[in-house]
């Protein structure tokens, strides 16, 4: 496999040799140093990297500063942080890079240990496997004509991801993924195209063919005897429609389907213009028999009191709170308490981006109900899915 490209900006020269060191010993990559962020930026003028290792403490320009610089460009690589500061302002300067847009693979505290390299490597891999590393600078041209086009003829469509249940490995339920099947360029991703796309007020034509390709999916996979109920994202300020409940449920039973089988996820990307919409909307989507899922809880602006005044039937814990829970006291403390508090409200568990086995591991430890991430399944075609149930059912239990 081709090594990854890494470039380490370090400014003590005892580090520059001993990273060097530990990433040659570990294998699997080719390392460029240099000693502060002018150099890094004057590197990524001339070079293209898979990913960039920084220390956060530098002077000059320290690690925040060139993580705004960083995302400024055109194609920025993946990043790693390292930091003999506290956990929290790691987390703290990896939460500023995500809202930048950077795709963050590591948080890591000095000193730099050969283990902490191979958890860099495996997350690289899945970076890569994910398809986040396949269209770089795309070489076509995405415009609101070619969206609307893709959206007619069947290119954009729903896939989707598996929850597997933390107690025995079965696939319980499942998420409907938007992507955009590309003719000339492959499979495009949501970052490829969803901006463009919201730009153009598609959110909610959107949310239609999603939930039309799902129950199409849930009635192919009832045919082979697998009752599985889909998650789809709702844009929380599509709650301003006051009829948008009553559509939603309309076109469900014209389907024949039952509302039980869909799981409304909404989203933290906006709000309702006022509050009664929002709660209004969630309880009317709950009384028609819907699921509804807090999505994203950790990542953004959702509050406890949302989760406890809002007739939600899931929770979805961002893999923000879940990446480093093994290794951080105070992540691990946060999801001990989740749980605790949604077994009381009577809430499913879903912990989100699960990468590792020792996260999965910790998860069961827990007692989260479900999980879904990279480690068990990306987002797959309808048949590939039903090809998954097929495995699924010939596996003997995790219990």
């Amino acid at each position: 496999m081709k090594p990854y490209r890494v470039l380490v900006v370090e400014d003590h020269p005892f580090q520059h040799e001993y990273l060097l060191n530990v990433f040659n010993g570990v294998g699997g990559f080719k390392v460029d140093t240099v000693w502060d962020g002018d150099g890094a930026l004057e590197c990524l003028s001339r070079h293209d990297y898979d990913l960039i290792l920084s220390d956060l403490l530098m002077p000059v320009m320290d690690g925040v500063q060139l993580i705004q610089k960083i995302s400024a460009l055109k194609k920025p690589p993946a990043l790693a942080l390292m930091s003999a500061s506290s956990r929290r302002m790691l987390i703290s300067a990896g939460l500023a890079a995500k809202n930048l847009g950077i795709s963050v693979v590591g948080l890591i505290s000095k000193p730099v240990e050969a283990n902490a390299v191979m958890r860099l490597k495996e997350r690289m891999a899945i970076f890569r496997n994910s398809g986040e590393m396949q269209h770089p600078a795309l070489a076509i041209q995405i415009d609101p004509q070619s969206i609307e086009q893709a959206m007619k003829n069947g290119q954009i469509q729903a896939w989707f991801q598996p929850k597997k249940s933390l107690r025995n490995g079965t696939i319980l339920s499942a998420e409907a993924l938007v992507r955009w099947t590309h003719p000339e360029v492959g499979l495009l991703l949501p970052k490829d195209f969803l901006p463009t796309l919201i730009s153009m007020g598609l959110e909610e034509r959107l949310l239609w063919l999603m939930l039309e390709q799902t129950l199409q999916a849930q009635r192919k996979w009832r045919q082979q005897g697998w009752d599985i109920p889909v998650s789809i994202n709702l844009p929380t300020h599509l709650l301003d429609n006051h009829d948008l409940a009553d559509r939603l449920r309309d076109y469900v039973a014209a389907d024949g389907a039952e509302p039980r089988s869909i799981v409304f996820e909404l989203m933290e990307s906006s709000t309702t213009e006022e509050m009664s919409n929002y709660f209004a909307g969630a309880c009317r989507l709950r009384m028609m028999g819907f699921g509804l899922a807090q999505d994203d809880f950790g990542k953004g602006f959702s509050s406890y009191f949302n989760l406890v005044s809002t007739p939600f039937s899931e929770l979805k814990i961002d893999r923000s709170l879940v990446h480093g829970c093994v290794e951080n006291e105070n992540l691990a403390s946060a999801l001990r308490s989740l749980v605790e508090l949604s077994r009381k409200l009577g809430l499913t568990v879903v912990a989100e981006g699960v990468e590792t086995q020792e996260e999965l591991a910790f998860l069961r430890g827990i007692e989260c109900d479900q999980a879904q991430g990279f480690l068990i399944c990306g987002a797959v075609s309808c048949t590939d899915f039903e090809t998954l149930l097929l495995e699924d059912s010939s596996k003997p239990s995790w219990g």
